[in-house]
């Protein structure tokens, strides 16, 4: 009987931990409990809905900066919905294979929709092959950068070198001339 009752209660609270978070009836506080979702989205979404109900993800995607396809998956994969539907949009990593393959690709109308339970789980694949390929990306630009830095600086280096010799050799210029009337005034005095 306690078994039972303790199976129970850990049923409510897994239900509760996975309640869906639908975008247009949450609270700001509700909005920040969505992994990924920080005070100014949350913000954004809430200025935006003041202006209607959003009708669906195409609707949220093109109303709220700073939420793309990317984001409006992961979004979805914790739990957000619109209207009560889940994002059913293809992950970005999805697009970029079928753009390798085009022999084997279907129509997007004919693929079934995945039950709820398995977007969160393509989402999370989806979003960590994106997160792979942005520090990839990453990487490259920073070690582009470091390169560009790296060859900034001796040119600048050869520059201010160039720089010195030419002071130098002016210098050693100025002093010749300076040089040249002492000796011929010097000698003329000495032969008095």
């Amino acid at each position: 009987m306690f078994k039972k009752i303790l199976a129970a209660l850990f049923a409510l609270v897994a239900a509760a931990a996975f309640a869906a978070v639908d975008v247009n009836k949450a609270t700001q506080a509700e909005l920040e409990a969505v992994k990924g979702i920080g005070p100014a989205i949350a913000g954004k979404i809430l200025d935006e809905r003041k202006a209607g109900s959003f009708k669906d993800w195409n609707d949220f995607i093109t109303r709220v900066k700073g939420v793309g396809e990317g984001n409006a998956a992961k979004f979805s994969a914790e739990g957000l919905t619109v209207g009560g539907a889940s994002y059913k949009g293809a992950a970005p990593a999805a697009k970029k294979e079928e753009a390798k393959k085009p022999e084997t690709k279907a129509a997007p109308t004919a693929m079934p929709t995945p039950a709820p339970a398995a977007t969160p789980a393509a989402a999370k694949a989806s979003s960590a092959a994106d997160e792979k390929a942005a520090k990839a990306e990453a990487k490259k630009a920073a070690a582009a950068e470091k390169k560009a830095k790296a060859e900034e600086k001796k040119a600048k280096a050869e520059q201010e070198k160039a720089a010195k010799a030419e002071a130098k050799k002016a210098k050693a210029a100025k002093a010749d001339d300076a040089k040249a009337p002492e000796t011929a005034a010097s000698k003329p005095a000495a032969k008095k």
